[in-house]
């Protein structure tokens, strides 16, 4: 009798970020379950080239053109390893014939085209991209029944909330407690908040994060992107999804039941956890590093201030709103976060802008994915001339 097991061949959108280092990390400390069939990244192709070089994928996908030939001649002492560029390339390689699973990690509206193509090749989502859902989150789950292409949730939030509800069956979930960090604003007066640069919003207290995520933290609209997400996720409306400010961050998320009772999954920080559990889902496999010490430090929970983080109250609006609202939303996020980080724009009139964005923008009620595209350039558009 033959025990070996099939290696899973995955692909990774986004190997050079945050998720995705950490997904190559999993996989090799796990060379007998997980193989790399390809790597694929934004612009950063010294690294991608490097990680090509430590796990022989199939193939590499550098998603801005112009960087090709530089990708091809770092990576010319390689010949097995086919290069491509090209956003087309993304949409196709992760419909390649080998591949079992797609960890979606890339930042951003640019994964929405990759991962629909993935869900219509009947793969497996690992998904790390918020933008997906939040963006066409009904349009994403209609595809993936259709195409029987399961989605586990990598988000530290939405795989506590995952691992909260395994074996509950059809148990109706009466209230989901999403619980956030509150960032490095926290304690901070409106005032104070007037004043603050991109350098003092990227220092988070608990996490490591890319540079636009972490903003995303710091403004609370990451929050408000995963309330989005867990709307569409598990089938809970927005106000069955509580926000919980948790600044140990060790609760991840939790689950409350009709009958009062909560189950929550906690943890030390660490994304290799959720990571290695979507990919080894329903098994759990050993994992090195912390362990979670309970006698160290309290465990304190507040709630989160909208006024501050209007940013948190915008998604909770433009859920509210439905239609291509969400889609809106995240375009005009994407454009104040840039302009933030490069001192263009002020911390809190990210959601100023952001909210004459979504007042602004055409509203179209049931979107097609044309529309959402539409929807994307047009509340760019807007964002940037509000700047």
């Amino acid at each position: 009798m033959n025990n070996e097991i099939k290696k899973q061949q995955i692909c990774i959108l986004g190997s050079t970020g945050s998720i995705g280092t950490q997904a190559l990390d999993v996989i090799e400390k796990n060379p007998e379950r997980y193989e790399a069939y390809c790597l694929t990244a934004n612009t950063r192709v010294e690294m991608l080239a490097q990680q090509a070089r430590k796990f022989h994928p199939a193939c590499v996908v550098v998603a801005d053109d112009s960087k090709y030939d530089q990708l091809k001649a770092l990576l010319d002492d390689e010949p097995d390893i086919k290069v491509y560029a090209g956003k087309d390339a993304l949409d196709q390689v992760v419909e390649a014939e080998p591949v079992d699973m797609v960890l979606t990690a890339m930042v951003g509206f640019a994964g929405l085209s990759p991962t629909i193509h993935a869900i219509k090749a009947h793969k497996k989502i690992c998904l790390a991209n918020k933008e997906t859902l939040v963006v066409a989150g009904e349009l994403i789950c209609d595809l993936a029944a259709r195409y029987h292409a399961p989605i586990l949730p990598v988000d530290s939030e939405h795989s506590a909330i995952f691992q909260s509800i395994v074996g509950e069956g059809d148990n109706e979930i009466e209230k989901i407690l999403l619980t956030a960090s509150g960032g490095p604003f926290r304690k901070f007066t409106l005032d104070q908040m007037k004043t603050v640069t991109a350098a003092d919003a990227l220092k988070h207290p608990t996490w490591d994060m890319g540079a636009k995520i972490t903003i995303d933290s710091a403004s609370m609209m990451n929050k408000g992107f995963e309330v989005i997400e867990a709307k569409w996720l598990f089938g809970v409306p927005a106000e069955k999804i509580q926000v919980l400010v948790h600044p140990q961050s060790i609760v991840h998320s939790a689950v409350q039941f009709r009958d009062g009772g909560v189950k929550a999954q906690l943890g030390v920080p660490d994304m290799r956890l959720p990571i290695q559990y979507a990919f080894s889902f329903p098994e759990r496999l050993y994992l090195d590093g912390e362990r979670l010490d309970l006698f160290k430090q309290p465990l304190e929970f507040f709630e989160p201030d909208m006024e501050k983080f209007r940013c948190l109250a915008m998604a909770y609006e433009s859920m509210r709103r439905g239609g291509n609202i969400p889609c809106v939303m995240n375009a005009a996020n994407e454009v104040v976060n840039l302009a933030f980080r490069q001192g263009r724009c002020g911390f809190l009139q990210m959601g100023e802008i952001i909210e004459h964005t979504m007042n602004k923008a055409t509203f179209i009620q049931t979107p097609t994915l044309d529309d959402y595209f539409a929807s994307d350039a047009e509340a760019r558009q807007i964002a940037e001339s509000l700047l």
